[in-house]
């Protein structure tokens, strides 16, 4: 009959060669993980310099000019979703906002309804957003910041309007002038 410490003894020598088997398979998994998380980062870097270069325009992609004097004044920028909300000048158009921005003030110059304006609730259902308060109130902060920087007008109901000229802008439609002797 064997003794019991021998049983014991040969289950742990064949746990131990398991083991070692296992970990063995580990640090071979472990190495195939490592290069096929290298091939999937320079695949990343490859595709944002593709898509960047695709971006870029034409006349960038050529030779840059070393000579800043010579350069180009400024290069038309594109507004992107985040960027600042300029101030309505005569002359301004929405192509100067971000795409949402744009969204917005076209959804309330279409709107036909009766004059009173269009709510922040339907201009979220006319952006196809879910609504829920937090997307609502997101497109809230949107026209509001439309309106303070004269894209929209805000009534006190807070509905929003196409922009309203102001007396100046109408003078000036109108070619009267205003101030001393013109008004």
């Amino acid at each position: 009959m064997p003794s019991v410490m021998g049983l014991l003894e040969g289950r742990e020598a064949a746990a131990r060669v398991r083991a070692e088997e296992l970990r063995a398979e580990a640090e071979r998994i472990a190495a195939e993980l490592a290069e096929a998380e290298a091939v999937l980062e320079r695949r990343v870097i490859a595709r944002m310099e593709l898509a960047e270069a695709l971006a870029t325009p034409d006349e960038a992609v050529q030779a840059p000019n070393p000579d800043p004097r010579e350069a180009p004044a400024m290069a038309e920028r594109v507004p992107v979703t985040g960027s600042v909300v300029p101030r309505w000048h005569h002359g301004a158009t929405p192509q100067v906002l971000a795409p949402d921005y744009r969204q917005i003030i076209g959804l309330v110059e279409s709107d036909s309804g009766d004059g009173e304006g269009i709510s922040a609730k339907q201009l979220a259902a006319g952006l196809e957003l879910e609504l829920v308060p937090a997307k609502i109130e997101g497109v809230r902060s949107k026209a509001r910041r439309l309106a303070e920087r004269g894209w929209l007008t805000a009534s006190p109901s807070g509905r929003f309007t196409r922009r309203q000229p102001t007396a100046t802008a109408a003078r000036a439609a109108s070619g009267k002038r205003s101030g001393p002797g013109g008004g």
